[in-house]
């Protein structure tokens, strides 16, 4: 499987989360999405809206909300 990417573009990123099945709450200064999970519970998620995200805090935002490495770069790159 690939790296995180360095300097991931913010859409690509967005874009990604929502195959996971995340949705957009609010879009300011910090992006915030959430995901119902089957327990009737959400999993919450921010992370911050510059142009470019780094790929350590890809990584921290993934570990938070509990989303594999994989299952991330699966999403990103467009794989099945």
């Amino acid at each position: 499987m690939g790296k995180f990417p360095r300097d991931a573009p913010k859409r690509q990123v967005i874009r990604a989360l929502e195959k996971l099945g995340f949705e957009l709450i609010r879009y300011r200064e910090h992006i915030q999405m959430r995901r119902p999970n089957s327990d009737g519970g959400t999993t919450p998620l921010t992370m911050p809206a510059h142009r470019t995200i780094k790929g350590s805090t890809l990584r921290m935002i993934c570990t938070q909300a509990g989303i594999s490495r994989d299952d991330f770069l699966h999403a990103y790159y467009g794989k099945n």
